[in-house]
């Protein structure tokens, strides 16, 4: 059932959000040089690798000088990038990776490697289920980069506090998961993308 929520709820909204999609592209492109879409390698189910899909909003080659983003004013951020990340709209492309099934609309947010390979065997357990778009991880920590701007050293806080803090609330979807939870979720983040 939630496989087959995934593929309507994506495809639907594919077709609804096409002309948004068109709108936000050109503004990338007017902004700034390189692609519409930024594709990085994430950990999905399995713990097989997969391309996500995003909307850029970074310079490119910005990953190259560290994969964490701090605070709202990071430099390597675009002026568009700036608000297709305050209203998540860079998100909305990964509804090609719900689609194709790399991903579902609810789960555990897809990492990259570097990342996961730090998790312990029990960490491990949140590649059981396919990552998402949202997740209650993702919403607890809605003001990740602000508490990752106000660290001495921000990779050493996301390794030590935020991914673990994480991957525990990520740990209690995978053991508690259902469609109904799914849902109830997918509107939370409405709600809070909405009122931000």
């Amino acid at each position: 059932m939630k496989r087959l929520f995934d593929i309507l709820a994506s495809g639907l909204g594919l077709v609804c959000l096409s002309p948004l999609f068109a709108a936000v592209a050109v503004w990338i492109k007017l902004d700034s040089r390189g692609p519409v879409f930024y594709r990085q390698v994430r950990v999905g189910r399995g713990n097989k690798d997969f391309r996500i899909f995003k909307f850029r909003s970074m310079r490119p080659d910005s990953d190259k000088h560290g994969l964490i983003t701090v605070g709202g004013r990071d430099p390597r951020v675009t002026r568009s990038g700036y608000y297709i990340r305050k209203y998540k709209l860079d998100e909305l492309p990964q509804l090609i990776n719900v689609f194709i099934g790399d991903m579902s609309l609810v789960g555990p947010r897809p990492e990259v490697r570097k990342y996961v390979d730090m998790y312990s065997p029990d960490q491990l357990h949140v590649l059981d289920v396919r990552p998402g778009i949202t997740s209650l991880a993702s919403l607890r920590y809605r003001n990740e980069n602000e508490v990752l701007a106000k660290a001495e050293d921000p990779d050493k806080c996301y390794i030590e506090k935020v991914m673990p803090d994480k991957l525990a609330i990520d740990l209690e979807y995978v053991r508690k998961a259902n469609l109904w939870n799914d849902i109830k979720l997918i509107f939370s983040t409405f709600r809070e993308i909405i009122t931000k």
